[in-house]
């Protein structure tokens, strides 16, 4: 018998980053633990490999682009499936959104806050309200538990302009 797997939260609509800030407030204050989260000084977690020839990247908007809210951002991933967080299936993993921040420790969990979206619902785009200016994104794929495979599939950073 097939094991069942959990279903996806309903697709992200518009939402803030102060929402999505909330939210990891919520996780943190329901005893969340600095592994979980990403904080503290863990030691080196084990991490899943990933196909050589994988790729991630953004595929809306385009790197130099100028948008206006709400901006929809669409994850694109070649070579490996999506899976919500916590599914052990091999070659998935699911989609974190870096915002105007260098990518995290690779050994440990994806941080939880408004500069590292998380969409371990399985999503594959998300329609956001962002500070108007510049602003730099980038895809980062966590494993069942948050954390960047070995080696980390990233994708390049593109730079947006929100008037």
């Amino acid at each position: 018998m097939r094991p069942r797997l959990p279903a996806p939260p309903p697709a992200l609509g518009r939402v803030s980053i102060a929402a999505l800030a909330c939210g990891a407030l919520l996780l943190a204050f329901a005893g969340a633990s600095s592994a979980q989260t990403g904080k503290g000084s863990a030691a080196a977690l084990p991490r899943t490999p990933r196909p050589p020839d994988a790729q991630l990247y953004i595929i809306s908007p385009a790197d130099g682009a100028t948008v206006h809210n709400p901006v929809t951002i669409r994850f694109g991933l070649k070579g490996m499936g999506v899976a919500p967080a916590g599914v052990d299936v091999p070659n998935t993993g699911h989609h974190h959104l870096l915002i105007d921040v260098d990518p995290p420790p690779i050994d440990q969990p994806i941080p939880k806050d408004d500069k590292h979206l998380h969409f371990g619902g399985g999503q594959t785009e998300v329609t956001l309200d962002l500070p108007k200016g510049h602003h730099e994104l980038q895809l980062l794929l966590g494993d069942k538990n948050h954390i960047p495979h070995d080696p980390p599939l990233i994708s390049d950073r593109i730079g947006i302009t929100v008037e």
